[in-house]
Order: C-alpha cells, then sequence, then structure tokens
C-alpha cells in the first residue's frame, strides 16, 4: 500500500514478459498467476489511496520456447485483459544468459531437453504481429498464423475473436 501511494505516479511498468508456464519456466520466470495476482493487489491499492493507475506489462517475442501456439496464447491473454503492446521486444541473445545458451545450443542447460528456437525473420515477425493482433497492417500474418495452428476460433466477429473474418482496408491498403 505504502509503494502505491507514495512511490507510483499513474504507471507501474512490470515485466511478466508471458503467460505460457512453459515459456516462463524456461524463462526462470514466476508463472501467470503470480502476475494476476499482483495485478488485483495493485488495483485494490490504488483504489484504497484514490488514485487512478495503471500496470503497463511488458512481454517479449520469439523466446527460446515460444512458439506460435505460446504467442497465440498470449494474444489471447492480452485480448481478454485489454492489453494492446505499442511495442513489441523481441528476443535478442544477450552474453552471459540463459536464454542465450538455449537459443544458440537448442538446449535447456538444466535439463538437456531440446527448446525450439525461432531463428528465421519471417517467423520473428509472425511473433510480434500476434502480440499486436489488433494493428491493421498484420491482420495478414495474424490469420495466417491462426489459420496454420488450427484456431480459425480466434477469428471473425466474436468477442473471443483476435481479428475480423475480412481484412480491414487499412491492411488491404
Amino acid at each position: 500500500d505504502e509503494f502505491i501511494e507514495k512511490r507510483v505516479s499513474g504507471q507501474l511498468k512490470v515485466a511478466p514478459e508471458h503467460v505460457s508456464e512453459r515459456v516462463l519456466g524456461l524463462m526462470k520466470k514466476p508463472t501467470r498467476a503470480s502476475f494476476e495476482i499482483f495485478a488485483e493487489r495493485f488495483a485494490a491499492a490504488s483504489k484504497r489511496a484514490g488514485k487512478e493507475q495503471y500496470l503497463v506489462p511488458y512481454f517479449i517475442s520469439s523466446h527460446p520456447g515460444s512458439g506460435v501456439d505460446e504467442m497465440i496464447e498470449l494474444a489471447v491473454y492480452l485480448k481478454r485483459h485489454g492489453y494492446r503492446p505499442r511495442q513489441v521486444q523481441d528476443f535478442i541473445p544477450a552474453p552471459m544468459d540463459i536464454a542465450t545458451c538455449m537459443y544458440w545450443t537448442g538446449l535447456d542447460p538444466q535439463t538437456m531437453k531440446p527448446v525450439d528456437t525461432v531463428r528465421k525473420l519471417n517467423d520473428r515477425k509472425v511473433q510480434r504481429a500476434l502480440m499486436q493482433f489488433f494493428k491493421p497492417e498484420n491482420w495478414f500474418a495474424v490469420h495466417r498464423a491462426l489459420t496454420e495452428a488450427g484456431r480459425q476460433n480466434l477469428i471473425g466477429g466474436g468477442p473471443q475473436c483476435l481479428i475480423p473474418e475480412h481484412p480491414p482496408r487499412e491492411a488491404l491498403e
């Protein structure tokens, strides 16, 4: 409560980075549930303080272990919770990082189990597009990814759908 009342000035940036439990495990991050508990506590503490404040979560694409299915899971989560990230951080291998080891070797160094890694530029673009499914210019990439993944249930006019059935005018232009 004290932190929310005295140290947050409207927005608090946090880094859950993903929602897939498998990817979070590879990242050595807490579970999705721990982020959701934090978000609920943040909202409640902000209300008690009489302040209108927002969480600004940071998510990442193309992390080792994150494939199209995991990015669709993230996109559905973003939609459900009303998050619309303006920027997308794409995974970049950094020295002395376990994720970099996974990226280069294709193995989790702690378990020695294989970890799929997105390396092709087009595959990385698809992951970024899925995080920003709401942008008209991403309609074709998202449509293709959802169709290939067998997730046509997320295409259409329903409240759970990520994109409309037909491309918006801006996508066609």
